[in-house]
């Protein structure tokens, strides 16, 4: 599958700006991520643009998440981008880079969006690792980002901030895209 036909795929699925904004988001940490492990940064990046194709079919019945999408997507990607999609999902266990860093890297780009909307200007390219790892402290602050899950980078030898501050880089780079 292409990055233009899931890209297509991915908007006939999901009706949210929002949501559409998150995949694009982890799409790009994700790239970033690969590229510090020199892994197949296609891949990764299509897997975070993919990981919540299902989200809006499934919001009423979370227990489907990840399996819908895996669903979808078979025969149209490798089995290890499917298994990836469930790990982040909690369908399965995580085993691979690509599987720790998509189910760490999901709730960290809601953090740094969440980051970026309290910063006075309201633009990723003014945020920094250390703004973000003070959010990271304040468990109040965006409390929906599930700290241990992002926390889960380290499992597979890449620090928490090493980890933020790829992701960041990433999402930087499309920050027009998202809209900061």
């Amino acid at each position: 599958m292409t990055r233009e036909t899931a890209f297509i795929l991915l908007s006939e699925k999901i009706q949210t700006p929002n949501l559409i904004k998150h995949c694009l988001a982890v799409e790009a940490g994700m790239k970033e991520v690969a590229k510090y492990f020199g892994e197949d940064e296609e891949f990764w990046g299509l897997t975070g643009l993919l990981h919540d194709l299902d989200y809006e079919d499934t919001k009423n019945d979370f227990s489907q998440h990840g399996i819908k999408t895996a669903e979808i997507l078979q025969d149209r990607v490798p089995e290890f981008v499917l298994y990836a999609i469930k790990a982040h999902a909690s369908k399965v266990p995580p085993q691979s880079k690509l599987d720790y860093v998509l189910y760490a890297i999901d709730p960290l780009t809601g953090l740094i969006v969440a980051s970026t909307l309290m910063h006075p200007d309201k633009k990723l390219q003014s945020i920094t690792v250390e703004f973000i790892l003070r959010r990271f402290e304040e468990r109040r602050f965006a409390a929906g980002a599930n700290r241990e899950q992002i926390k889960e980078c380290e499992k597979i030898g890449i620090p928490l901030e090493q980890f933020i501050e790829l992701t960041l880089a990433g999402m930087q780079k499309i920050s027009t895209d998202l809209g900061l």
